[in-house]
C-alpha cells in the first residue's frame, strides 16, 4: 500500500513545483526593463523574486525547460499531465512571443492575468491531489469475515428493509391505531340516556368512547413468495360490548372480548391461489363493517346490528378470474368463539365484478343457533365444569335452523358519486317443526364527495321483523340518516349526523318510564383518528 501511494505523491510534488515557478516570477516580470525591443532582463535577488538570473531569449530555451519538466511528471495520470501541460506551457510560450512584439507594460499586464489563472489552477490541483489520496485506498465491497454483524436493532435503525419475508421481528408488519369517539343527543330525552336499535352510538347526552383499536397485520404476499400471514385486531370501548359475545352465547365471554379478530392465513399454491384463513374474523354478511372510517355514515344500519358480527372457524377464498371469486366457511356459529352445540354452521359466497366500477356480493348462511348445554356459573350443585364453569346438558335441545340470504351491490358512478344497495332475508325456527320467524328488508346508500375535504352521505332502510328476531317484537321499522363529513387531515375525520328512527308501533324510550314513542331523533358529532401502515379499508 505504501508503494502505491508514494508514486502519485511524488508526481504531484513535481507538478506543484513547476506550477509555482511562473507564479513566483510574476513580481519580477512586472518590474523587468527592456534593453532593446524583444529582450527582457530579470534582476538578481533571493529565491521567489529573482530565482532566474539569465534571460530567456528564445522559444527553444522554453521548450528545453518544458521537456525536462514533462519527463519528471510522465508518471502522472493522463488527466494530471493534461493540466500540467496547459499550466506550464502557456506562460513560456506567451513570454517568447511577447519578446518580439510587446512592450514592457503590456507584458506586465499579461503576466498578471496569467498569474491569476495559475493560482486558480493550483487550487484545482490541490483538490485533485486530495481526491487521489482517497481513491488510492482499497474499496471494500464486502465486510471482512472478522467484522462483527449488526444487531437487529441497529439494522432497523440504519436501513429498514422493505422485504416482507418476515426474517426480522416485524418484517412487513403494519401496526395501526384507531380512536372513535362521539357526542350524541336523543331528542326524546330517554331514561338511562339510551338510544335503542343502535349498534355503536348507544348513548345520549354523553361524551362516549365508541372504540379504540390496535390492528397488527402481516399479510400473505404470494406474488413475492410469502404464502402465510397473520392478523390481530384488539378492540376496546362501547363497540366491544355490542360486538362481542355475552353469556347467552359465549361460555367465556371475557376471555375473548378484547379480541375482535385473530386469524392466520395460508395461500395454497393451487391455480390462482386458494386462500385459507383459520381463527376468529369479522363477518362479511351485510354491507357495513366495523371501522367507522371505512363507512359512509357514522352510525350503523339495522342490518349491521342484526346480522352476525363474527365467526370462529375456517374459511376459503378462491378467485376464478378477475371478475368472479368463491367463498366457503365452516364455523362454530354466530358470535360463538366457543360453540354451545355440536352443529357446524356453513357459509357459501359469490363475489362478482361485472364492471370495474361495480361489485356485487351474494351470500347464503346456514346455522343452528340453539344450545345443547346450559352453563350455570353460580351453581353449587355437583356438575361437570368447562374451565371452571359448571354446566348441564339440555334434554332434547331444539335444532331448528337459521337461514340468511344476503346480497349487496356497490356502484362507483363517478369519481365523486357512490351508490350502494343491500337486501336481506332471514328465517329461523326454534324446532324443525316450528313456524318460522322472518326478518326481511333493504337499505340504500348514496355518497357524494363535494371537495377533497368535504362529503355528504345518506342512508335509508326498512326492516320487517315478523317474530321479533331483531327487536324482540313484531313490528316494521325504518330509518333515514344524513351525514356531513369533513376531513381535517389525513387520518382525522369529523362527521356530523342527523338520524330519525320510526316504527309502526310505540317502541322508543322517552323521559317517562312506561311511555313509548313511535320515533326517535338524534344528532351526533363523531371524531375519528387513525394512523398506521395499512392501506385501504381495514
Amino acid at each position: 500500500m505504501a508503494n502505491v501511494i508514494a508514486i502519485p505523491f511524488s508526481a504531484y510534488s513535481i507538478l506543484i513545483s513547476s506550477l509555482r515557478l511562473p507564479y513566483a516570477l510574476t513580481p519580477i516580470l512586472s518590474r523587468g526593463s527592456t534593453q532593446r525591443r524583444g529582450e527582457l532582463r530579470i534582476g538578481r535577488g533571493p529565491l521567489g523574486t529573482n530565482a532566474l538570473t539569465g534571460a530567456l531569449n528564445t522559444v527553444q530555451e522554453a521548450t528545453v525547460m518544458f521537456g525536462d519538466f514533462t519527463k519528471s511528471i510522465f508518471r502522472v495520470s493522463k488527466n494530471t499531465i493534461a493540466i500540467s501541460l496547459l499550466v506550464s506551457l502557456t506562460p513560456w510560450v506567451v513570454l517568447a512571443q511577447e519578446k518580439t512584439d510587446e512592450s514592457s507594460a503590456e507584458l506586465s499586464r499579461r503576466v498578471t492575468e496569467l498569474s491569476a489563472l495559475v493560482q486558480k489552477l493550483l487550487a484545482r490541483v490541490d483538490e485533485l491531489e486530495g481526491k487521489s489520496r482517497v481513491s488510492s485506498q482499497p474499496a471494500v465491497s464486502n465486510p471482512s469475515p472478522a467484522a462483527p454483524e449488526q444487531s437487529p436493532a441497529s439494522q432497523s435503525l440504519s436501513t429498514p428493509s422493505p422485504s416482507r419475508s418476515g426474517t426480522s421481528l416485524l418484517g412487513g408488519t403494519t401496526i395501526n391505531f384507531l380512536f372513535d369517539g362521539y357526542y350524541g343527543f336523543n331528542f326524546n330525552n330517554p331514561i338511562g340516556r339510551v338510544n335503542l336499535l343502535r349498534a355503536y352510538d348507544v348513548s345520549s347526552n354523553a361524551f362516549s368512547l365508541n372504540q379504540a383499536d390496535v390492528v397488527l397485520e402481516n399479510a400473505a404476499d404470494p406474488a413475492h413468495g410469502k404464502r402465510f400471514g397473520l392478523r390481530l385486531d384488539l378492540q376496546y370501548g362501547q363497540a366491544t360490548a355490542t360486538l362481542q359475545g355475552n353469556a347467552s352465547n359465549e361460555p367465556h365471554p371475557d376471555v375473548y372480548r378484547a379480541i375482535f379478530q385473530a386469524y392466520g392465513t395460508y395461500v395454497v399454491p393451487v391455480g390462482s391461489g386458494l386462500t385459507v384463513d383459520f381463527g376468529k374474523w369479522a363477518s362479511s354478511l351485510g354491507l357495513e363493517g366495523n371501522y367507522t372510517k371505512d363507512q359512509m355514515n357514522y352510525s350503523r344500519s339495522y342490518w349491521f346490528n342484526f346480522l352476525p358480527f363474527y365467526h370462529m372457524g375456517g374459511r376459503l377464498n378462491y378467485k376464478l378470474n378477475d371478475k368472479i371469486a368463491l367463498n366457503y366457511w365452516i364455523t362454530n356459529g354466530t358470535q360463538q368463539t366457543e360453540p354451545f352445540n355440536g352443529f357446524k354452521d356453513q357459509f357459501f359466497g359469490l363475489n362478482v365484478a361485472p364492471h370495474k366500477n361495480v361489485a356485487w356480493t351474494l351470500n347464503y348462511y346456514l346455522g343452528q343457533e340453539h344450545p345443547d348445554v346450559q352453563f350455570l356459573p353460580n351453581s353449587t350443585a355437583s356438575l361437570p365444569t368447562a374451565q371452571g364453569i359448571p354446566f348441564e346438558p339440555i334434554p332434547n335441545p331444539p335444532s331448528g335452523k337459521l337461514h340468511i340470504f344476503d346480497s349487496y351491490l356497490t356502484w362507483l358512478a363517478s369519481s365523486k358519486l357512490t351508490f350502494a344497495l343491500e337486501g336481506d332475508y332471514v328465517i329461523e325456527r326454534l324446532l324443525t317443526t316450528s313456524p318460522p320467524s322472518h326478518t326481511s328488508g333493504a337499505a340504500g346508500y348514496a355518497r357524494y364527495q363535494l371537495t377533497p375535504k368535504f362529503a355528504i352521505a345518506a342512508r335509508t332502510e326498512y326492516l320487517s321483523d315478523r317474530g321479533g328476531l331483531f327487536t324482540g317484537t313484531t313490528q316494521a321499522i325504518k330509518e333515514n340518516t344524513f351525514t356531513f363529513e369533513q376531513k381535517l387531515a389525513d387520518g382525522f375525520l369529523v362527521r356530523a349526523e342527523w338520524r330519525r328512527d320510526a316504527s309502526n308501533h310505540p317502541y322508543f324510550l322517552t323521559d317517562t318510564l312506561g311511555t313509548l314513542k313511535k320515533e326517535q331523533n338524534t344528532a351526533t358529532l363523531g371524531l375519528i383518528w387513525w394512523f398506521g401502515g395499512k392501506e385501504g379499508a381495514w
